[in-house]
Parts: structure tokens; sequence; C-alpha cells
């Protein structure tokens, strides 16, 4: 049997292949029967939690050999039980594991060792399906294509408790719409899962629930079928009830309630039965109120230390969890999950890896559209760390829409969401094409960017010359927005110097000067315009070492040899006393002036002026 990988192998993958790997799988080939039993334990002892061992034995061959050796008669029950442990623990790796296995045909060999008589053996091809059929990548649909699986399954419900867990497990994650709820319930699952309700083993009892919520859901047939079964002796919306108490785990309380919920919107329970309205009600605020306190406690934990970030989201289902609690009616649950996300997003490894593996722009990008204020600024906080350079979640963001939701949050009334918006369109512009930059500046518009410019909120301020400073960097992207908005930029530039500013924000506009000084014709914008000239050489003078250095990229970047019209623009500035000012500031007693910059100037004024090129663009910067 063939089995394909989605993609061709890469050499780099092979070159990963080890002696070692390759060990395991020739012993799978041995003609002693017992030595290819120890091969295949060696082979599970070395792939738990090793997920390169996975791939490497996967790009080998050991899935056939494992499937074959699985589904002979000759092989003993010891092997292929140990065959059908390995390949779960290959299908706990990534999703490409997963949709290997599945190209090997994996799902019909595991149904068909359901039909041993072997409980051992049945349990971990359970297991394994159970992996296999609760990944994203595979179809529901392999689980109905053979009419005669849903029955069998049903059957074993009673071999074990973990037969009973798998199954409700695969059926609750594989009963997507009516068919399949109807397909279920045709072959009693309603009767053969409620006495599970009640069973020992809380996973039981948890994965019984799970399959009641899915069988009810949008389901009418279904929900007038439970109101009506018994439990030893106990109707089961009563059962729902009592899950619901405060001693339960949040989990088994919030599916009762979706239960009870279900039933209720299908008619089959009163919705004036105030033994299950009032209990729903104080018991759901009840469990808000601790998914609230949950959520804020791992923001808090998170929020300084990577460790403990790498900690909560490597907690089983916990990224699931608070990703779902986006979407809870609870505005406070919502709010609290979205404080956890953005505390979490902190991290570089988490939103290269967690937040992409779990796609977390996408709630979060329906969150932005519709939220009450409180929510918006965090949302928006944590949609700044999601655009930063790095992060994978960029891309799919920009396509969704983001340029202009952010630009719509620059107008809004509140300072922490105007600040929010031109951050994250700051850290979006970083190193950004030419097309997003252009994007960005229609949808924001030169009217917007001055009133932004002139905004009482210095942070709004700050982050809107941060942005216009990653806007203009790159010399093809300075001349090219500079074609088309350099007159408004250049009145900008000119009412923040006049202003009465801190020197950080008169730091960044001589930066932003700067980066249009080295544009190929963008500086003759500057050039042209005595008012801006003296306003550099009066900088060049000023008493804050940061502005005379910013002062100084600007004619550096002014006067350098190799450039069309640098002698005319070197004439020009000592013409207005630059050199005389340079002369100067070679004497200071400060080694930022006197060594890096002052020095070699004058050493060179006359002959070559050294280029310093545009200033980098700001940093993205975490939120």
């Amino acid at each position: 049997m063939a089995c394909l990988l989605e993609t061709p192998i890469r050499m780099s993958v092979l070159s990963e292949v080890t002696a070692s790997s390759r060990h395991y799988v020739d012993r799978l080939f041995d003609p002693d029967p017992q030595k290819v039993l120890q091969g295949v334990i060696d082979m599970k002892n070395a792939v738990i939690g090793n997920n390169k061992q996975k791939a490497n034995l996967i790009v080998l061959g050991a899935v056939p050999r494992l499937l074959y050796l699985l589904q002979q008669e000759t092989s003993s029950t010891e092997l292929k039980t140990e065959c059908a442990v390995v390949l779960g623990s290959l299908a706990m790796g990534t999703e490409n594991n997963v949709k290997s296995l599945l190209d090997c045909h994996i799902i019909p060999a595991l149904l068909q060792g359901l039909l041993s008589p072997d409980l051992k053996f049945i349990e971990a091809c359970l297991r394994c399906l159970r992996t296999i059929f609760t990944s994203p990548v595979t179809p529901e649909e392999l689980l109905y294509t053979d009419a005669t699986v849903i029955p069998h399954l049903m059957a074993l419900l009673s071999r074990s408790r973990y037969t009973q867990e798998y199954i409700c497990q695969i059926f609750s994650h594989c009963c997507k719409g009516p068919d399949h709820q109807t397909i279920l319930f045709n072959h009693g699952a309603v009767q053969n899962i409620a006495h599970l309700l009640t069973s020992l083993s809380y996973k039981v009892r948890m994965q019984a629930l799970k399959c009641f919520s899915v069988l009810a859901f949008e389901n009418p047939q279904v929900s007038m079928t439970l109101v009506n079964v018994l439990v030893d002796g106990e109707l089961l919306p009563q059962i729902f009830v009592k899950m619901l108490q405060r001693d339960k785990p949040i989990e088994m309380q919030l599916t009762s309630a979706k239960c009870l919920t279900y039933m209720c919107r299908a008619g089959a329970i009163r919705t004036d039965d105030n033994c299950i309205v009032l209990k729903l009600d104080h018991d759901l605020k009840h469990a808000h109120e601790l998914r609230q306190a949950a959520f804020k406690l791992y923001a808090s934990l998170g929020a300084n230390d990577e460790d403990i970030r790498k900690k909560i989201i490597e907690t089983e289902n916990m990224m699931d969890r608070i990703v779902t609690g986006l979407s809870e009616s609870s505005v406070k649950v919502r709010l609290a999950a979205v404080r956890c996300l953005h505390s979490l997003s902190r991290s570089v490894q988490q939103l290269r890896t967690s937040f992409q593996d779990h796609a977390v722009w996408k709630p979060l990008m329906k969150v932005l559209q519709n939220a009450p204020d409180e929510i918006l600024v965090v949302a928006s906080s944590m949609l700044c760390n999601l655009l930063l350079e790095f992060s994978p979640s960029k891309e799919p963001i920009l396509e969704s829409g983001a340029v202009e939701l952010l630009c719509g949050l620059t107008q809004s009334e509140n300072p922490a969401l105007r600040v929010n918006g031109i951050w994250a369109l700051m850290n979006m512009a970083f190193q950004a094409e030419q097309k997003i930059k252009a994007d960005i500046l229609r949808s924001l518009s030169t009217e917007q960017l001055f009133r932004l410019l002139s905004d009482s909120d210095l942070n709004v301020l700050m982050k809107t010359l941060g942005l216009l400073r990653n806007l203009l960097s790159t010399r093809p992207h300075i001349d090219k927005i500079m074609s088309t908005h350099g007159k408004q930029i250049m009145q900008a530039v000119t009412l923040i110097l006049e202003g009465e500013h801190n020197i950080e924000v008169k730091e960044q506009t001589l930066c932003i000067l700067a980066n249009i000084a080295d544009g190929t014709t963008a500086k003759d914008l500057i050039m042209t315009n005595d008012d801006i000239l003296q306003k550099i050489k009066y900088y060049m003078g000023h008493s804050h070492v940061k502005l005379q250095l910013a002062a100084m990229f600007c004619i550096s970047n002014l006067i350098w040899n190799e450039e069309e019209g640098s002698q005319e623009r070197q004439d020009k500035l000592r013409d207005m006393g630059i050199v005389d000012i340079l002369h100067k500031l070679s004497q200071s007693p400060d080694s930022n002036l006197c060594d890096k910059w002052s020095f070699t100037l004058v050493a060179q004024a006359g002959v070559q002026w050294r280029d310093l090129g545009s200033l980098k663009p700001l940093p993205p910067e975490f939120k």
C-alpha cells in the first residue's frame, strides 16, 4: 500500500532523517515475529513527545508497514495492539501527520480492527480513531461512509469505560448537522448514551454530555425525545439540572446549560419552568463569573512572563476555551477572554505558533466589527500585536479589511481607540510593500492625518509621527508618497516644528525630514523650502543633543556627493552657514556629536559628504 505525503519531500527534511529512524523501520520487516514486536514497542517509546521522530518515520514509510501488520491475520493480537498505539501516537503530532495517515487509508484499517474480539486491541483502535477524527483535517463524512460502522460502535459502548469515552468523543466531533444527527438518532444514540451520564468516570460523563449537546442542537426531534428519557428513575432534564450545580466542573455546567437551552428552544421544556429557568439563570451567572475570573487570572499571570505564557497555552484545550470565550453572550466574559489573549499575544513564539494554529485573528476580527468600547480597546490593542512583522496572522488580517477598520478607529472620540488604531497602522506600515502604504494613506486621508497630528493626546501624536516615519522609508516609497502627498506632509512638519511640543515629538518630526531628505526627488521639497532649511539649521544649534543629531541626519542626506545636484545643495547649505555650525559642533564635549557626526562632516566639507541614508523605520511595538 503506497503512502503519499501531501507535498513532495524536501531535501532538508530527508537530511534530518537519522540512521536511528531507518533502524526502527527496518526492524518492522524482520522475519522473526518477536523481533518485529520488540521493534514496534521500541518505536512507540521513541515517538512519544517527539514530533521530529514522528515525521522521520512517516517519511521513511513506517505507516504502510504498521497498517499491514495491523491487518495481517498472522500477526499476534499484541503486535496489532502495539501497531495501533504507535499509529495513534503518530496522529498526535502535526496536522500533516494526520493527512499522511489519511492518505494511507488508516480509517478503514482501524474500523476493521474493531471487529476483533480482543478488548485491548479494540480500545487501541478506538483511541487512534478518536485522535484522527478530532483533528480539523479529517472529514467527518469518513465515519458515515460504511453503514455498518455506527451500529457497531453503538454495540461497543458497553465493552468498557474507554470504549464509552472514545466513541462518545468521536460522535460529538463528527456530528456536524441534521443528517449526522438523524443517523446517530436512528441507531439509538439517545438510549445507548443516556445511562453513561451516571458513569463513575468523569471523562465518560463529560463526553456523553457533549454528545447530547450536539444531538439536540437545533433539532426538535431529538430534544422532544430527551425530555422523556429516564436514567435510573430520573428524567434526563433533571440530570442536566444537577450537572449545573456549583460543585460540578465549569465545563460540565456549561455543556449541561447548552443541552437545556437547546431543549427550551425546541419547545421540549417550557420556558416558564421555574426549576429550570431559575437554575439556569443562577448557575450560568455563576459559571460566567468563574470564567471571567479565570481569564483575568491568566491575563495577569502571563502579562510579563514568557514561561508562564507558554505553560498557559500548553494546557490542554486552553486556547480553544479562551478563543470560545470571544463569542460568549456575557460581555464581561468576552472582555476577560480578550484581555487574556492580549496578554498571551506579547510573545514572539506564541504569535508564530499557537495564535496561528488556532487562527485567533478570525474571531478577533469579528469582535472588532461590533463590540462595546471597553472590549474594542483591548481587542484593538491585541490587533496591534498580531500586526507585528513576524506574525503569520499579519497577511490574512490585511486581506480581511483591517486597513479600513483601523482607519475608522482613528476617528473615534475615545482617545484609547485612536491610539490603538494609529498604533496598529504604524506596525502594519513597518517594512511594508508600497501597495499597503498606499492603501493606508488612501483610507486614512490627508485630512485625517492632519487631525491626528494636531490631536490633544500626546500618544496619538507620537504614534501618528511613527506611522509617517514608517511610511516614508526606502527611497522609491519616499519619492512616490512625497510626489502625491508632499505638500501636505511638509505643511504638517512645519506646524509641528513651530508648535509648543516636547523634545520627543520634535525629534520624531526631524527624523521624518531626514527620511524625506534621503529620497531621490523628495529632497527637493526641502531644498526649495527656505523656511524648513532655517528650522533645520536652528535645531542643529539647539541645546538638546537629540534634536541636533536628528537635524544633522537631514543635512547629511541632503548633501551626499554621489547624487545628482549634490554640488548645488552643498553650495546652498554652505552659504547658509551650515559648515560654520559643524565646525562649532566638532568642538563639542558630547561624543555623539563630535565623534560620530561633526568630525566626519567637517573633515569632508567641500570634498565628499557622507551619506547616512534614511533613518530606520520605527520598529513595531508590542501593545
